[in-house]
């Protein structure tokens, strides 16, 4: 199963597409011109020498400024550009501060919510405008009071303008934490799916193993002990032994898996079971001879590594006695009357343990499987080869030693286990 990660969204906030205005530009707007006209009934001028010749043309900047309000979040730049020259137009006039301070909104939206390009440039040119202004008057008045229009200048333009930078930018780090808590979620959730696929292939995997080939011995017992004609007492005592052993067997190894099934949950406590080792081979070819489940097959062992041969680590040993166990029990299953032999090497130290499996390959078209089988076992042999970092390959192969009744073929399963620890994966 996998999750597709979310889409990375614009490190800036978008303006809205609607060109109808936001309800906090209206409350701005309404808030500017009701100030503007209380000052003009007062009288309450910027400059009022000037400002009272003009009287109420002052409306008429306040007004436009008061509308470049409306669109402050839609409309920049264009809204700014508009606001600019309501600005000196107010202040050629006399001026109203109503106007000044709506001015300071729009200067301050239109870094917060203008594109990028207008964001970044805007706070860079609010400072180069007041120093150019700062330095001209004091070149043309050369008064320490000029300083005073400079600094009105920085707090109209620059301030505002910083203001919605420190602003912009802590939303943007909000975003990008958001955006990598929805991606750290998602990758979590990725992980326990994943997990839950490898605990349920993993589960699958070993209740095949432990139960799977005990099941199939029954089968295949019962199924040669109710064609025996004519009745064979003894034969028939030999299969239900057989079957009985293997229903023993199983049962106890599904009470083990159970036990630490319920012992991970915390229910209950349970010894864990021995894992087996290779040293284990000749019993299990000695269950697979005995009965009368197959007839005309037997079981060789090969064991090439020689008398001192290193002890292996427990996951190759392991791995490779469920590799043995579900070859013999396919051959069981499938094979031709033969020779089903089991060979182990190690062709240098420190290097691969080979384990081969060879059996009899019956004729296209023969008898049916003496089992039916659900074709996991391959499936969960690769599967333990690969996670030791192994290769499992199984197939028809030409025969290497005695001839075969089957025009010399045989199904092979090989497998190579990396035997160093460092090597598993």
């Amino acid at each position: 199963m996998s999750l597709p990660l979310p889409r990375r969204p614009s490190p800036l906030p978008l303006p809205p597409r609607s060109l109808r205005p936001h309800r906090d530009g209206v409350l701005i707007a309404l808030a500017g011109m009701a100030g503007g006209l209380v000052l003009l009934l007062f009288g309450l001028y910027n400059d009022p020498e000037r400002g009272g010749s003009y009287g109420a043309w002052l409306l008429i900047p306040l007004t436009v400024m008061c509308l470049t309000a409306l669109g402050r979040r839609s409309m920049q730049p264009w809204a700014l550009l508009v606001a600019v020259a309501a600005l000196a137009a107010d202040l050629a006039m006399g001026s109203l501060l109503a106007t000044v301070v709506v001015f300071t909104d729009v200067v301050y939206a239109a870094v917060l919510y203008g594109p990028s390009r207008t964001s970044r440039a805007l706070l860079p040119a609010s400072v180069a405008v007041t120093v150019a202004v700062t330095l001209g008057l004091l070149a043309v008045f050369r008064s320490p009071a000029t300083l005073l229009l400079g600094a009105f200048c920085a707090a109209i333009t620059v301030v505002p303008a910083w203001t919605a930078v420190i602003i912009r930018d802590h939303r943007n780090a909000a975003a990008a934490e958001r955006l990598r808590a929805e991606q750290t979620a998602l990758l979590a959730e990725m992980d326990r799916v994943q997990a839950v696929n490898a605990e349920r292939a993993r589960m699958a995997r070993e209740l095949h193993d432990l139960v799977a080939n005990h099941l199939s011995a029954i089968a295949i017992h019962s199924t040669a002990a109710l064609s025996l004609e004519p009745r064979d007492e003894t034969a028939t005592r030999e299969s239900l032994g057989v079957i009985r052993e293997n229903s023993v067997q199983g049962l106890a190894e599904m009470r083990r898996l159970i036990g630490l099934l319920r012992d991970a949950s915390g229910e209950a406590s349970a010894e864990p079971a021995a894992s087996p080792r290779l040293a284990a081979l000749d019993a299990l070819l000695d269950r697979a001879r005995s009965g009368a489940g197959n007839p005309g097959l037997t079981f060789a062992l090969r064991d090439e590594r020689g008398a001192d041969a290193v002890p292996l680590p427990a996951p190759v040993e392991l791995a490779a006695y469920r590799v043995v166990q579900e070859s013999v029990t396919n051959a069981l299953k499938h094979s031709a009357p033969g020779t089903v032999t089991v060979e182990l090497a190690r062709a240098r130290t420190p290097g691969p343990l080979t384990v081969r499996v060879t059996s009899p390959l019956r004729e296209r078209g023969g008898a049916a499987p003496r089992a039916p089988g659900s074709g996991a076992g391959l499936l969960g042999m690769r599967e333990r080869v690969e996670l030791l970092g192994g290769a499992l390959s199984a197939g028809p192969a030409e025969a290497h030693a005695e001839p075969s009744p089957h025009n010399g073929t045989v199904w092979e399963v090989r497998a190579e286990l990396p035997v160093e620890e460092g090597s598993f994966r």
